[in-house]
């Protein structure tokens, strides 16, 4: 592939496109350009006021940038569905949905207010109720694609069904890499069936290397001084820019070319950094025996069933 960068993303005027966690990092990036190059940007974010500070941001950048900000957090199952409810009311359809959102907390074990373990119910439940209460929405968008967030913490997990949410061993890391091994299976899954419904919405899967961001001094805030410490050195030290890591999802939502069940991630050793490139998912990810257990799993969880 060559090397593609936000100048190669296609004229988006007239789209409208969802970015969960767009008040910072990868997601502030990836809303950014979208915007840049045209389409109609909906910042859906945990906290308004740094949506708004980020939609400010935005447009210093984009001047006459069209942007909404709506209150979105994906850990709490009833403000995915208010938030459902209002882009339905208010867009016909939906062209664009980047599931964009996550969160890591290396401390101890934590719940969701709907009882879920924090990383599964934050990086792939809510997503997975969220896509499905707009699926109708982005049917009817123009060229619609859904893409879910993966992480190369992925490869090394594994999903134990018996024990899902981590409530007879927690270990934090295990419990991060089990949510992305999640997401990207939801991701591949999410396509199998839309192929089968012979729906228009491809599903696409991208990853962003580690790159730098406050995501990762945030999974790092409830550690003691020196830890909160050796995670700023790492994040300076040990990463890409974000708007390189960004670039990944920004292809899996944009590039001509792109199929359903693509996946992209970077190029360079280690899948750790470099240039944008078509990446693979792990054995387990790949699954279809894992994706349909997951996909029912799911909407026994969240209640919202779909294809």
């Amino acid at each position: 592939m060559t090397h593609w960068t936000s100048s190669d993303i296609p004229d988006q005027g007239g789209r409208t496109a969802i970015v969960t966690g767009a008040s910072s990092g990868l997601g502030l990036v990836t809303a950014t350009e979208l915007a840049r190059h045209g389409a109609h940007v909906i910042l859906a974010v945990r906290r308004p006021a740094s949506g708004e500070a980020a939609a400010t941001e935005i447009r210093a950048q984009v001047p006459g940038a069209r942007l909404t900000v709506r209150a979105l957090d994906v850990a709490s199952l009833a403000s995915v569905r208010v938030f459902a409810s209002q882009i339905t009311s208010e867009h016909d359809a939906v062209d664009l949905l980047v599931n964009n959102a996550g969160a890591e907390n290396l401390a101890g074990r934590r719940s969701t207010v709907d009882g879920f373990e924090f990383h599964l119910g934050t990086n792939m439940l809510g997503h997975f109720a969220l896509t499905g209460l707009l699926l109708d929405a982005i049917t009817r968008g123009r060229a619609p694609r859904v893409v879910s967030l993966s992480s190369i913490m992925h490869r090394r997990a594994h999903l134990d069904f018996d024990d899902l949410q981590s409530e007879r061993r927690f270990d934090a890391i295990r419990a991060y890499g089990a949510s992305k091994l999640a997401t990207t299976a939801f991701g591949i899954e999410l396509d199998r069936r839309l192929r089968a419904a012979g729906s228009p919405v491809i599903s696409t899967i991208a990853h962003p290397g580690i790159s730098r961001s406050r995501f990762i001094e945030h999974a790092w805030q409830d550690r003691a001084p020196a830890a909160r410490l050796l995670g700023r050195i790492f994040s300076a030290v040990a990463t890409q820019p974000t708007e390189q890591g960004a670039l990944n999802q920004l292809h899996a939502a944009t590039a001509s070319g792109v199929s359903g069940g693509d996946f992209f991630g970077p190029g360079g050793r280690g899948e750790r950094r470099g240039q944008v490139t078509r990446v693979n998912a792990s054995q387990e990810a790949q699954d279809p025996g894992v994706g349909r257990r997951l996909w029912r799993v799911a909407e026994a969880l969240t209640g919202v069933v779909y294809l």
